[in-house]
């Protein structure tokens, strides 16, 4: 591909995403796009940042003219930018529908009239909302139950209009929670190593026993190659972990790294107005392509905690 654009690329999930598509297609000019918010930073595209074929565009999603210009001979689209904190969609929901509904159509608006060839849009497992029985599988009905959630289903509903309406070439990602290093210390893993290393407790909603699946960044990036090379067109894909924890486990297993006492280093605070127990998805879909998530979360922990030991000025 002579030319990629990708949204979000300084953010956490972005960055790792814009190294590895900087890695696949190194004779392919790469249009970095992002707005800077509070979770992005410039550092993180470091390595890539100076090469002869990255271009980095300062703009934001909904700044429609900057965003359709860039995407002017871009073969290929990938959008990763996203308001992504739960708990900060409670607060401020209308942000949440502004940056990834609008922002969203924004952007597929900007494909159309570009006519850009291939275009991948990263989603969430949340859209389908609790599940305590089966894992979902991509044709399961939306059932979104917090703003961050809805606004990421709103998306996915403009991106399926867009699939029949204009036959637009777009391939739907939904993932497990995503950890990793330069995410910021706002969700789960990033804040308890954060906190812990900062001296101050760590917050727990209710008594913690919510259930997560965490995929490594590491893994996600594997599953959005194999998605882009051998993906079908239009289609939905799952990208599931294999292992589960209860929120409160996964504070244990950082103390116990990091040598903290459980009970001195946290604080139980009221839930969420809802909080799901559990999200279950079914990746066989992405399975059948050649995808298995390989990072165990206890084997990456070293390695993320000694990243925020080291770059905890990045957050002050």
């Amino acid at each position: 591909m002579k030319k990629i654009l990708i949204t979000g690329a300084a953010g956490f999930v972005g960055s790792h995403v814009s190294e590895r598509i900087f890695n696949e297609y190194k004779k392919s000019k790469i249009l970095l796009y992002d707005k800077i918010t509070y979770a992005a930073n410039l550092k993180y595209l470091s390595k890539i940042l100076k090469k002869k074929n990255v271009y980095f565009i300062k703009s934001d999603l909904l700044n429609y003219k900057v965003l359709e210009r860039s995407l002017k001979n871009v073969e290929m689209a990938i959008n990763v930018a996203a308001e992504s904190h739960v708990d900060n969609s409670f607060g401020n929901s209308l942000l949440f529908t502004k940056t990834n509904t609008l922002g969203t159509h924004s952007f597929l608006e900007a494909c159309r009239k570009q006519n850009v060839k291939k275009i991948i849009h990263v989603s969430t497992d949340e859209v389908y909302g609790e599940n305590l029985n089966k894992p979902f599988k991509e044709d399961q009905i939306l059932n979104p139950t917090n703003p961050y959630a809805a606004s990421k289903a709103a998306a996915d509903m403009i991106v399926n209009s867009y699939n029949h309406s204009y036959k637009l070439n777009v391939t739907t990602v939904r993932a497990n929670n995503i950890y990793g290093i330069r995410q910021f210390p706002e969700k789960l893993i990033s804040k308890t190593i954060y906190s812990f290393l900062n001296k101050k407790k760590m917050t727990v909603h209710g008594k913690g026993n919510s259930i997560r699946f965490y995929l490594s960044v590491n893994d996600f990036c594997n599953g959005l190659i194999k998605i882009i090379n051998k993906g079908k067109q239009n289609e939905i894909y799952n990208i599931a972990a294999s292992k589960s924890y209860k929120v409160i486990d996964i504070i244990k297993l950082i103390a116990k790294h990091l040598n903290k006492d459980l009970k001195k280093n946290i604080r139980f605070i009221k839930d969420r107005p809802f909080n799901d127990k559990i999200y279950k998805i079914n990746c066989k879909k992405l399975n059948k392509i050649g995808w298995r998530d390989r990072d165990l979360l206890e084997a990456q922990l070293p390695e993320i905690c000694n990243w925020y030991k080291k770059n905890l000025n990045l957050f002050d």
